[in-house]
């Protein structure tokens, strides 16, 4: 499987487009094969664990979310590393960053708009403040504005006030792309699923990350077995937590978290002479 990887040019414009509007759009950087492979493990999933809509308007209740896709192996653990988005993810945090949550959002008929918010909402710190968040939604599926396409308020990272939740009078646009696009947005950026008004389902992959010191959304080290995490690339181990934070923050007696899953894990401390 052939993966594209950004070219310099594309990363800067991407960064500056993220510094600027808080938001950019990666276009046709997933090929074909890997979003097949994703969809059709994603049906799987659904059908095998009984996957329903939650019962609350923010997660959708015409909407199936899978989460923690890191414990189910391939072709999930291709995603993180994909060489055509994880730059653009480090230039906005840092490549000491992690995987915050791997999760699949299908959004189906009748569904009605999410609530607009900011996904580091929860931290509280006052805005506008350096990225502490970079999220991605995958498009395996073409995304309109008629079947729900990502609704974004362009700039809104530079706004000192939260999101007032369940306003009806924030305006957003669509982030439309095609299937194979992705889109990577600041955290701090006022977003929400749209509301889909066709007969089939939009599907996208929510691949988040955050700064290496914040803790992650979904807790990696115990939500994904171990004999699963052993057999991740090192860089994957990195991400969802296996390693130390700028030499300190993270290890284990003064070890690398990595050796747990028997690969070299020697570090040098910050502390070290």
């Amino acid at each position: 499987m052939v993966t594209k990887s950004i070219s310099e040019d594309a990363l800067a414009k991407a960064l500056h487009e993220i510094d600027d509007q808080g938001y950019t759009v990666l276009a046709d950087v997933i090929p074909d094969k890997l979003l097949d492979e994703v969809g059709e493990a994603l049906l799987k999933l659904e059908r095998d664990l009984e996957i329903v809509p939650a019962p609350n308007e923010f997660e959708g209740r015409q909407t199936i979310q899978i989460y923690n896709l890191l414990a189910h192996g391939e072709p999930f653990s291709k995603i993180p590393i994909v060489p055509a988005v994880l730059p653009v993810v480090e230039g906005v945090l840092d490549d000491g960053c992690l995987v915050s949550t791997l999760s699949s959002i299908s959004i189906g008929k009748g569904e009605t708009a999410q609530p607009i918010h900011a996904d580091d909402q929860v931290i509280g710190l006052k805005r506008p403040h350096a990225a502490l968040v970079c999220n991605t939604m995958w498009a395996t599926t073409d995304f309109t504005e008629a079947n729900g396409a990502t609704r974004i308020v362009p700039g809104s990272h530079r706004n000192p006030e939260w999101p007032v939740y369940g306003s009806q009078e924030i305006e957003s646009i669509p982030a439309e792309m095609k299937r194979g696009s992705v889109l990577v947005w600041n955290g701090s950026l006022w977003h929400g699923g749209g509301a889909n008004q066709t007969d089939e389902q939009r599907v996208g992959i929510a691949m988040n990350y955050c700064a290496g010191f914040i803790r992650q959304q979904e807790n990696q080290q115990l939500g994904i077995p171990r004999k699963v995490a052993a057999g991740f690339p090192k860089r994957l181990q990195r991400l969802i937590g296996y390693g130390v934070y700028r030499n300190l923050i993270g290890h284990i007696d003064k070890k690398d978290p990595r050796e747990l899953l028997g690969g070299e894990g020697r570090m040098r401390s910050i502390w070290d002479d």
